[in-house]
């Protein structure tokens, strides 16, 4: 039975600082994930010196005026910060003992090139070796060997949403789901660190581990005396571990008692996670990722940048709010196709980075580039769901479910491969903070967290399966130079 300090804890809010690449978030959540309020501003960098990075003093003053206001309207009872896997901070006793990097920031290349020999084998780190500062070891060698008086002065290397719960609580912590994300760092198959944290020497930058939706401390009187906040905050706002973006949308299903399954999130990239692990079916050369969920499984990922294709596609006109249904049945009975990459990632097809093309009659209007786009996003989220071996339960959410022709598609394209498998989709977009926010609850929930889902109407395009086939024999193909049967679109 709960006593009257369970429940009045319960009552409280949530605050969820939501961190991307572009862009801020701080919300105010329910324990049950339902968002309340939301302010947003962008995510400020200086290009230096010493190298391009993130403005975590400005960022900071945002997110603490942003904490006042809310508590002036709401009872606030637990924060947590939530993050993108390719953000960290070098800090020290009191402070950043380095900036924060900039992971679009290019390294120099004798880092690179030093960073390739010592990386490790695909599987231990989780993911291929991407471009510029994305993984948190590559920047960690890059901090020790140019800037080695900071490095050698250092107390923690921290994830994104850990550094926050240290800045506001006093507490470091590492955490598995920022660690499985791209990191490097983490072995998240066999649960330790990777190999090179070792011979490095950098587990003495590693603080102990915390779950996700641990309280591992509550907010510092001194930073709200500082910043105007209520006197009784710091002994009533716990401060939670925090999480991987990814992982929080994830988490979201799994608080819904959703287990078997494979969710996409779509926005700028396509995301597909699965808890059906299966390490054979991992591909270094398409890009696909070896992620944790918050109690450490690993998570099978895909992606690509569908957000971007999709905007090359549907070009600066193409840009309504629906597809229409008659649009694409003609698209499909003509033959027109849109082929990978039009952007600079090869997403699921190697090779094909800066490529793209339509075969077949091209499109003639705005509203046929929006059409074939949505197409065409269809046909990549599928690609993402046979890699990742999807034959249960998916669910789609993200920008993309917007449209409702979108998740149909992705539906209808599956029913030819595993005719019993379920497609659902979400039409909430704050799956992350709302994944984040449900953390407060974890130690105590009794059942599940109701979600909205819903089942798409399948379109009636025949030809579809055929059509299917086709793009994929072209769009495996090793691209050609334009003929008669080609066009290149002209992109913004």
């Amino acid at each position: 039975m709960k006593d009257e300090n369970d429940k009045a804890r319960e009552e409280t809010r949530v605050a969820v600082f939501d961190i991307g690449k572009t862009n801020v978030k701080l919300n105010v959540a329910t324990r049950a994930g339902a968002i309340l309020e939301t302010i947003s501003t962008p995510n400020a960098t200086r290009d230096g010196p010493p190298y391009r990075h993130h403005d975590l003093a400005g960022q900071e003053e945002w997110l603490l005026d942003g904490l006042r206001g809310f508590a002036a309207r709401h009872r606030l009872g637990a924060f947590v910060a939530c993050g993108h896997g390719s953000g960290g901070v070098l800090v020290g006793e009191d402070g950043p003992a380095a900036p924060m990097i900039d992971y679009e920031q290019p390294l120099p290349a004798r880092i690179d090139r030093a960073y390739a020999g010592m990386a490790g084998p695909y599987l231990e780190r989780g993911s291929p070796v991407m471009l510029g500062a994305t993984h948190l070891a590559r920047q960690m060698l890059w901090l020790e060997e140019e800037f080695p008086e900071a490095f050698a002065r250092a107390r923690w290397f921290l994830g994104l949403p850990q550094y926050w719960a240290w800045r506001l609580s006093g507490a470091a912590v590492s955490e598995v789901t920022i660690l499985g994300a791209q990191s490097h760092l983490w072995n998240v198959p066999e649960g330790r660190p990777a190999a090179l944290v070792r011979a490095r020497g950098w587990d003495r930058l590693v603080p102990p581990f915390a779950p996700a939706w641990k309280a591992v401390g509550r907010l510092r009187p001194d930073l709200a005396r500082r910043h105007g906040l209520p006197a009784d905050l710091p002994a009533n706002l716990e401060v939670l571990a925090g999480i991987h973006d990814s992982s929080a949308n994830f988490y979201r299903y799994q608080a819904a008692g959703h287990s078997d399954m494979t969710v996409v999130s779509t926005g700028t990239w396509i995301v597909g996670l699965s808890d059906r692990f299966d390490p054979a079916r991992l591909d270094e050369a398409r890009g696909m990722t070896c992620n944790a969920d918050v109690s450490g499984r690993p998570l099978a990922g895909a992606l690509t940048m569908g957000g971007r294709e999709f905007s090359r596609v549907a070009g600066t006109e193409g840009t309504g709010e629906r597809a229409d249904a008659g649009l694409v049945a003609r698209l499909v009975a003509a033959g027109t196709l849109a082929l990978p990459s039009f952007g600079g990632e090869d997403g699921m097809f190697p090779g094909s980075a800066g490529t793209g093309r339509i075969a077949g009659p091209p499109p003639e209007s705005p509203a046929e580039r929006r059409a074939l786009a949505v197409l065409y996003t269809a046909l990549l989220t599928s690609v993402c769901l046979d890699a990742l071996g999807s034959d249960r339960l998916v669910v789609l959410d993200g920008s993309f479910v917007r449209d409702p022709l979108y998740a149909g598609l992705v539906a209808a394209f599956r029913r030819t491969r595993h005719p019993g498998a379920e497609t659902l989709f979400n039409l909430d977009s704050q799956g992350t903070a709302a994944g984040s926010a449900l953390l407060a609850g974890h130690a105590g929930r009794a059942s599940p967290v109701p979600i909205a889902l819903e089942k798409p109407p399948l379109p009636d395009l025949p030809g579809l399966a055929d059509y299917r086939a086709r793009w994929l024999e072209l769009a495996r193909a090793a691209p050609t130079t334009t003929s008669s049967t080609t066009t290149r679109l002209e992109t913004p």
